[in-house]
């Protein structure tokens, strides 16, 4: 006997529409050949999930973060350059000079605010480099990355618990969505 046998006791009755042979889904009502099944996701060559070819929305908002972490280390070099400077042409006022608490404050304080000019400068540079390794970096840049957001997120809290907030916020975020499966998938995936 054959499936279009009509004697066939396991074929589809007569005047009623084709199905699979033993699956009750017609082909007839919009179902893609096959089993009836959703299609299976594809598998790397290598056994496992396919890597993905675009950059996730959690990663890509994640480099967009590092990219206002840059652009606010920007105006925070700027504002301590200046404020440095301020605190320099002080020292030659005159009620700096006739006060010597005053000077012992303004000589300290300056090379501390120049200090904090270097490091935020070097920050910066270290956390516009890493915003660029998010298209072609692999599992070092992620890790690199991670280190990075929660030592800002840190530094955000301790000493610039203000104005660190923002930096706080945005490294915790940037942590977060580098470390979770989409960013170790996009960080971990093949390149050719």
């Amino acid at each position: 006997m054959s499936y279009g046998d009509p004697n066939n006791p396991y074929g589809a009755p007569q005047g009623q529409p084709q199905q699979q042979p033993g699956y009750g889904y017609p082909q007839d009502q919009g179902q893609a050949p096959g089993y009836g099944y959703p299609q299976a996701p594809p598998v790397s060559p290598y056994g496992g999930p396919a890597a993905p070819t675009t950059m996730p929305g959690s990663v890509s908002a994640a480099r967009v973060m590092m990219w206002v972490i840059v652009g606010l280390q920007v105006v925070a070099v700027v504002i301590l350059g200046i404020g440095a400077a301020a605190i320099n042409a002080a020292k030659d006022d005159a009620t700096v000079q006739d006060n010597p608490a005053l000077q012992d404050l303004v000589g300290d304080s300056t090379g501390l605010i120049w200090g904090y000019v270097v490091f935020g400068l070097a920050w910066m540079v270290f956390a516009a480099v890493l915003a660029t390794k998010f298209k072609n970096g692999g599992n070092g840049a992620r890790v690199t990355i991670m280190v990075f957001a929660i030592i800002t997120a840190v530094l955000g809290i301790y000493p610039f618990i203000l104005v660190g907030l923002v930096h706080t916020v945005l490294a915790i975020l940037v942590a977060v969505f580098v470390g979770n499966a989409n960013g170790k998938a996009w960080f971990n995936r093949p390149r050719y």
